[in-house]
C-alpha cells in the first residue's frame, strides 16, 4: 500500500484489524429526524439610510433560519409597516401572522463607522425580550449580524451563540487522478471565503487554537524524480498565524505524525506519531519545546482529543482487537474503553460543553456519524451516508459539521444538529473536507 492511501485510511479510522470483533453493549442507530416545532419569527427590513440595513436583516435572517429552530415569516405577509424605528409594534397584526418574535433595527452609518440598534419582542406576552446596540467599522458588518443573529438565538432557544465563528477545512480540487488539498477558512455560512495554502503540498487535519489566531495542520510532503513518478519525502506538523500569515513547523518530530490538536490552553499540542508501524499518542509543550510519550502500546493509537478541561483525553486504538474508542487522563493514565459496538470508531471529539463526543462509526456497508456521553453510555447516531467522517463542534456544543463523500466521489461538508435534526449542506466554492470550526468570535 503507498503512503498516501495508508495514512488517509489511517485518519478515518482505516486501520487493519486484528482478532474478532468485541460485543458486548448495543449501539442504538437513531438517524430518524426529531420531531421539533420552530419558533415563528418576523424580521422586517432593518432602518437606516445605508443599503447594509437591508444586508445586515438578510444576513440574520438566514442565520436564525439555518439552525432550523427558526421559521421565518413570509414578509408578503406582514401586516403592519414601520415607518421608523421608534413605531411601536401593533401585536394584534403580527399576532394574526403567528409570529412568536418580532425583531426590529435600525442601522446608521458615518464614515466607517457603523451603529446596529435592535430590539426583540414576544409577540405572545407583548413584551421586549431584549434589546441592544453594536457598533464598529463597517467593513465587519457581518461579523456584526451575525452578532445580532446570536443574540436573538441565545435569548429564544436559552442555548449558547454559535454564528458568530469561522471553519477552517480541505478544499479539494482534482485534475485525472490526482487531487489537489488546499487549506481555507470561511466564515460560518460561507462568506468572506479565503485559501491559505497554494495546494503545492499535501494539507489534512486542519484545527483551530482556543484563541482562534492559529491553525494546525500536516502537511505530507513529496518528490517527484526525472521520470515523474512521486515520492514520499515524509510530512510535518505546522501552525499557521492567521494575522502574520506566518507559518512554523512544530519541533523536529521524527516519523510520520498525525490529527494534530490543540490543549484547551493553546500552550501544547496532542497527537500521533507512527514508528514502525506502532501509533502512539504525544504532547508537545509549545513553549519549551518538549515532547512526551503517553501511550506505549504495541498498537495504533490515535485521534487524540482533549475534554474541554484538559483533564481528560479521549482517542482511538485497536488495542482490544478491534478499533474502538477509550479514553484516558491528561497524563496517560487510567486507560478505559468506552465502546464496546461491532465495526470500527473513530476521529472522536469531545463537545466544548463536555457532555458528548462525537465519533465515526464504520460497519461493512454503512457509515455513520454518531454521539455517546463521556462515559460510553447513550450511543447514538444521528448521519448516516457514503464515507461520513470527521464530525467537528459548533463553539456551542449544538451543532455538529462532518464530511460527506458522495457516490460521484466528490466529497461536501453537512452540519446537523445534535439531535439528528436539520441535516443541511454547508456551502463551498468546491469539493470540501475534514472542517473544523472555531470558538466564538469576541
Amino acid at each position: 500500500m503507498n503512503f498516501q492511501r495508508f495514512f488517509i485510511n489511517f485518519l478515518i479510522g482505516g486501520c487493519c484489524l486484528a482478532g474478532r470483533f468485541l460485543a458486548t453493549a448495543e449501539v442504538v442507530i437513531d438517524i430518524n429526524r426529531g420531531v421539533m416545532k420552530p419558533t415563528q419569527i418576523a424580521i422586517p427590513n432593518f432602518h437606516g439610510s445605508t443599503p447594509l440595513a437591508n444586508d445586515i436583516a438578510y444576513v440574520v435572517a438566514r442565520d436564525l433560519e439555518s439552525s432550523g429552530l427558526f421559521t421565518l415569516i413570509n414578509p408578503q405577509a406582514y401586516i403592519q409597516s414601520f415607518p421608523s424605528f421608534a413605531t411601536r409594534p401593533q401585536f394584534k397584526d403580527w399576532h394574526l401572522i403567528h409570529a412568536q418574535i418580532l425583531l426590529h433595527g435600525n442601522v446608521t452609518l458615518a464614515g466607517d463607522k457603523i451603529d446596529v440598534t435592535f430590539k426583540v419582542y414576544d409577540v405572545i406576552s407583548q413584551q421586549v425580550l431584549d434589546q441592544f446596540s453594536l457598533s464598529g467599522r463597517a467593513k465587519g458588518w457581518r461579523q456584526m449580524a451575525h452578532m445580532v443573529a446570536d443574540t436573538v438565538y441565545t435569548r429564544v432557544t436559552g442555548e449558547k451563540p454559535y454564528f458568530n465563528s469561522r471553519i477552517v477545512y480541505i478544499a479539494e480540487t482534482r485534475k485525472g487522478k490526482r487531487r489537489t488539498k488546499r487549506l481555507a477558512i470561511m466564515d460560518r455560512d460561507g462568506a468572506n471565503h479565503k485559501f491559505l495554502t497554494r495546494g503545492n503540498t499535501l494539507v489534512i487535519t486542519p484545527r483551530f487554537s482556543p484563541v482562534d489566531q492559529e491553525i494546525t495542520y500536516f502537511t505530507y510532503l513529496e518528490a517527484v524524480n526525472a521520470r515523474g513518478r512521486r515520492s514520499s519525502r515524509g510530512g510535518r506538523i505546522y501552525r499557521f498565524n492567521l494575522q502574520t500569515g506566518r507559518t512554523d513547523a512544530i519541533g523536529n518530530v521524527r516519523g510520520i505524525s498525525f490529527a494534530p490538536r490543540y490543549a484547551p490552553d493553546g500552550q501544547s499540542l496532542i497527537f500521533s506519531i507512527v514508528h514502525k508501524g506502532i501509533s502512539s499518542i504525544y504532547t508537545f509543550d509549545l513553549r519549551t519545546r518538549v515532547m512526551r510519550r503517553l501511550t506505549h502500546e504495541n498498537c495504533i493509537d490515535t485521534s487524540p482529543c482533549y475534554s474541554p478541561d484538559g483533564r481528560r483525553i479521549v482517542f482511538n486504538s485497536d488495542r482490544g482487537g478491534s478499533q474502538q474508542l477509550y479514553i484516558m487522563n491528561a497524563d496517560g493514565t487510567d486507560v478505559r474503553r468506552l465502546s464496546f459496538g461491532q465495526g470500527r470508531f473513530a476521529t472522536p471529539v469531545w463537545s466544548p460543553r463536555g457532555d458528548w463526543i462525537a465519533f465515526t462509526w464504520l460497519t461493512p456497508g454503512d457509515f455513520y456519524i454518531g454521539v455517546m456521553r463521556p462515559d460510553g453510555t447513550g450511543q447514538r447516531m444521528i448521519a448516516k451516508g457514503y464515507l461520513v467522517e470527521c464530525p467537528t463542534w459548533a463553539p456551542n456544543g449544538r451543532v455538529l459539521m462532518f464530511t460527506r463523500q458522495e457516490l460521484n466521489g466528490k466529497t461536501h461538508l453537512y452540519s446537523i444538529d445534535v439531535t439528528g435534526y436539520n441535516e443541511r449542506p454547508v456551502p463551498t466554492p468546491q469539493e470540501a473536507s475534514d472542517a473544523a470550526w472555531s470558538s466564538l468570535i469576541q
